[in-house]
């Protein structure tokens, strides 16, 4: 039997996305290490109204999300897969329905900020047509953060 495969639109307050967000910020704390402070304050999701869960078998293995952060552009936010479920796409499929709904908002761009030890998260971004941009906001200066932006159709 085929698996079932399901993106929810949500927000922060949904189950399914917390626990997401909890294992994206363990998987942050290690890799992260002494930056891992810094970039939390960032992070906070209590006031995120654009989330995305993706349900594999109506098993909860990624999430994603986006705030506006001024007029007509959004900040891609909270991207997460499970490790046993990377590699198959999904991370992909959460990144492009971010960007669907953004558009269907009517913003015309998504940035990003991600880390030099993420670089599958660099992969991804990059093969979905992201391009680096000098560090935004409080990330200027942070020598760990790599920014990213991409113009919507």
């Amino acid at each position: 039997m085929p698996d079932i495969v399901k993106l929810e639109r949500t927000d922060s307050s949904n189950p399914a996305f917390q626990k997401m967000v909890k294992l994206l910020d363990a998987d942050l704390a290690t890799r992260d290490g002494d930056d891992h402070t810094f970039y939390a304050q960032f992070n906070k999701i209590d006031k995120i109204k654009n989330a995305v869960v993706l349900f594999k078998n109506n098993e909860a293995i990624g999430c994603g999300a986006f705030k506006e952060y001024g007029p007509l552009v959004v900040e891609i936010k909270r991207m997460y897969v499970t490790p046993e479920q990377r590699g198959k796409g999904y991370a992909l499929q959460i990144l492009t329905s971010l960007e669907n709904w953004a558009y269907e908002l009517g913003y015309k761009t998504c940035l990003l900020e991600t880390g030099l030890r993420q670089p599958e998260a660099i992969q991804l971004y990059k093969k979905a047509g992201y391009s680096n941009i000098d560090n935004y906001g409080q990330y200027a200066g942070v020598e760990n953060s790599v920014c990213m932006q991409k113009a919507l159709p």
